[in-house]
């Protein structure tokens, strides 16, 4: 038994070893977690127990809980994310950017990049929530893809598994509405939607493009 348990611990961290090589050999990307533990990162006041890590991923399933990303006190304005996802069936999850950390509630600064294969909601992986809403997903449940938010100045373009998805000028004059979803800066946050969503994230890196 504790053999096991010797291995299953040797498998975690060599795992978490490789993420964060990958994220040093991209040039000018920085690794946001190491796989172990939720250093850097923050959950919500609300439902904590929704996260959890196993093998090297951070994993979403419960109640509404977001889990921010709070290990960088200089706010990200341009940028080039990129995240590791993997949902099961029904699931719902998102990606936030430009956000601030929020104790309770849905967050309301920034923008969702959403994570939703075949849950009930029409908006599909990779739409800006209520901004771009993409109806058919370019992503599948059980495996793994990467989805990618760049920002640049007054555009986002969004990527799925090195396809680009659609790139989003904001219009002059757009104002910050109850959900801002306008362009600022801010930190990244990851979305537990509900109990019956189980999504997975890891390998998160990211390079400034200020």
């Amino acid at each position: 038994m504790k053999s096991n348990w010797i291995r299953h611990l040797t498998a975690i961290t060599l795992l978490a070893s490789s993420l964060a090589l990958r994220a040093q050999t991209e040039e000018g990307f920085v690794s946001l977690m190491d796989g172990k533990s939720f250093e850097g990162w923050k959950t919500a006041e609300e439902n904590t127990e929704t996260w959890k890590i196993e093998d090297g991923a951070f994993v979403a399933h419960g109640e509404k809980c977001h889990l921010f990303y709070v290990g960088d006190p200089k706010p990200f304005k341009n940028f080039h994310l990129k995240v590791e996802v993997m949902t099961e069936p029904n699931s719902n999850g998102g990606i936030y950017f430009h956000t601030k950390y929020q104790a309770r509630d849905w967050p309301r600064g920034g923008f969702e990049c959403q994570v939703n294969n075949t849950h009930a909601d029409w908006k599909k992986t990779g739409s800006l929530y209520d901004v771009v809403n993409v109806a058919q997903s370019a992503a599948q449940d059980r495996k793994w893809w990467t989805q990618e938010i760049i920002v640049k100045g007054k555009s986002v373009t969004v990527i799925i598994d090195g396809k680009r998805i659609f790139e989003y000028v904001e219009p002059p004059g757009v104002q910050a509405g109850t959900f801002e979803r306008k362009l600022s800066e801010g930190t990244f946050a990851l979305q537990g939607h509900d109990p019956k969503s189980t999504i997975r994230y890891r390998n998160i890196r990211v390079k400034r493009l200020d």
